[in-house]
């Protein structure tokens, strides 16, 4: 029998859940080594692989046998997507269309040289972002720029606002893929997009007003509050908006900041201005990449600076990556934390996770550790460790999706695997 790959779920599954990888047809405790690549929107490719032994029986279950070497080491089932490196120096996996999957190929080659071996099996895997039945829908009202994501069914569905970070643009995998969960997703964009300003000189949260209003307007979203996801700037606009604006019940934001960062925030009449820069005090890492996590002055030091967070009343959930390089992302956490409680406020759930670093994505995403960063100006250092950091991914989306079920009420989906 020619050996073969079989993947559950066979027909692809969403690309926040796991795959069972096995390969039947080996010899007995044949040597093989696994390949798996994909092709993102631009070209880029992002491989993986490892080294592997079969059982006397001639098969392999990735589930129960350690890999021996290559991208990763030990008991790792979906080692060959969170250890995928790109091609391309310094570049970041992002799904541009959610309409369309992420097509994963995978390789079983004989004997241990990753380039060597004899093509045994191979097999495609699609990787998708959108459940059977959730709905997109593009939105222009008013001044808003976003995609709102509606599950399946009438609703009403507990609504959430999903903010990305620097770069700007319109990111809709997250929310694609939360919506599938039950919820009502407005993937909002805020600068560099269709009509929206082309630079962050000064964010107005007029703006992200006047898309909490939207959502909770909407006849599908049901209140009275809404929730709030935001990762990096995303993190800290969302701060902003759950200081100063009504309507926000829950937030969850990924390495955010306490403070004003490289713009100043208005609302109204009231402006935080940003924290300065501090440039002389970036240094170079042993890869050559700058390390500008020292590189902001502390908001203890510039108190103008900080978002005033004692003002709100949402509940928050802060997801701290211990080896964040972007900015101080525990310090920013843990003064967020004291503020509240000083203030007589609900102490927000903090959750560490060491080595892990700035970019906590969904589920199974490789590690973006190093790359351009728009406000620096250069490639920087955005630290994290594969593994540790993939947990981190697993868990964090866990998390998050309990915490709004939890304050938004939604009924917890279970989407079946196949799709």
């Amino acid at each position: 029998m020619a050996p073969i790959i079989i993947l559950e779920p066979a027909g692809g599954c969403l690309c926040d859940q796991p795959v069972h990888i096995a390969v039947r047809g080996l010899a007995p405790e044949q040597p093989v080594t696994l390949r798996a690549a994909l092709r993102d929107e631009k070209g880029a490719l992002f491989r993986a692989h490892a080294r592997y032994r079969a059982d006397p029986h001639g098969e392999l279950d990735l589930a129960r046998a350690p890999a021996l070497g290559g991208s990763f080491a030990g008991l790792e089932p979906m080692g060959l997507l969170w250890a995928m490196e790109p091609d391309r120096p310094f570049w970041r996996l992002i799904k541009r269309d959610v309409q369309t999957p992420f097509v994963v190929e995978l390789e079983v080659l004989d004997g241990h040289e990753p380039d060597g071996g004899r093509l045994l099996a191979r097999v495609v895997h699609e990787r998708h972002f959108m459940a059977p039945g959730v709905r997109r829908v593009p939105v222009r009202e008013g001044r808003v720029r976003a995609t709102l994501f509606l599950p399946p069914g009438n609703g009403p569905f507990p609504g959430i606002i999903d903010l990305f970070g620097l770069g700007g643009g319109l990111l809709e995998y997250r929310a694609s893929l939360l919506a599938g969960k039950g919820f009502a997703v407005l993937a909002l964009a805020y600068y560099n997009y269709d009509d929206l300003p082309k630079s962050l000189r000064t964010i107005h949260l007029e703006y992200f007003e006047e898309a909490v209003n939207y959502l909770l307007s909407h006849p599908q979203v049901k209140g009275p509050g809404i929730g709030l996801l935001g990762i990096s700037k995303g993190g800290e606009l969302g701060l902003a908006m759950a200081s100063f604006l009504k309507g926000i019940k829950a937030a969850v934001f990924i390495n955010g900041s306490v403070a004003a960062v490289g713009n100043s925030i208005n609302y109204k009449d009231e402006t935080i201005p940003p924290l300065s820069s501090l440039r002389g005090r970036a240094k170079m890492t042993k890869d050559g990449l700058l390390d500008v996590v020292e590189g902001l002055q502390s908001p203890l030091v510039e108190t103008k600076s900080i978002i005033p967070v004692e003002r709100s009343d949402t509940t928050f959930l802060l997801l701290v990556g211990q080896d964040d390089h972007n900015w101080k992302s525990e310090f920013y956490a843990n003064e967020i934390s004291k503020r509240l409680q000083a203030h007589g406020k609900e102490k927000p759930q903090i959750i560490l996770y060491p080595e892990a670093g700035h970019y906590i994505e969904p589920p199974y995403f490789p590690l973006y550790k190093a790359g351009m960063h728009v406000l620096v100006g250069t490639n920087i250092t955005f630290g994290g460790e594969p593994k540790p950091h993939a947990m981190a991914q697993v868990d964090a989306w866990q998390q998050l999706q309990t915490f709004f079920h939890k304050h938004l009420g939604a009924e917890e989906k279970t989407i079946p695997a196949k799709l």
